[in-house]
This record gives C-alpha cells, structure tokens and sequence, in this order.
C-alpha cells in the first residue's frame, strides 16, 4: 500500500468514528432532555411547612428548652 493510500483510509476511519461519537452523543443529549420532562410529570410537589411568626424577638419555647437542656449537659461534663 502506498503512503497516500493509508493516510486515505485513516481519514476515513477518523471521520467515521467522530461521526459515530457526535450522533452518540446527540442521541444522549436528546435522551437525557425527554427522561427530564416525562419525569417531571410524575415528581410530587413538595409540601412548604407554614413558619411560625413571632412577634418582636421572641423565641420559641421548644428552642429555649433545646438550649437549656444543651447548657445543662454540658455544665454536668464540666
């Protein structure tokens, strides 16, 4: 075979493979993109729990006893 002849063929073979890469690759793209949007149908919406308003600073007492009972653990270690 002559020199031309190989440099031919590996053109040839190069162009395949990035032809076979690119419509993968596409075919991948275009997949992924429906997967999201059938899926999205089927997701459920997501229940945002109300927050509790407090007027001025006052805090909450289940917070005030999180943080006594937190200060007291950690006065019975000392």
């Amino acid at each position: 075979m002559d020199v031309s002849e190989l440099l031919l063929e590996a053109a040839v073979l190069m162009l395949t493979g990035m032809v076979v890469v690119f419509v993968f690759l596409t075919i991948l793209i275009f997949t992924i993109k429906a997967m999201s949007k059938v899926l999205a149908n089927f997701q459920t919406p997501e229940v945002t729990p109300n927050p509790v308003k407090l007027s001025g600073n006052q805090v909450p007492t289940s917070h005030v006893a999180a943080i006594a009972a937190a200060v007291k653990q950690y006065r019975e270690k000392q």
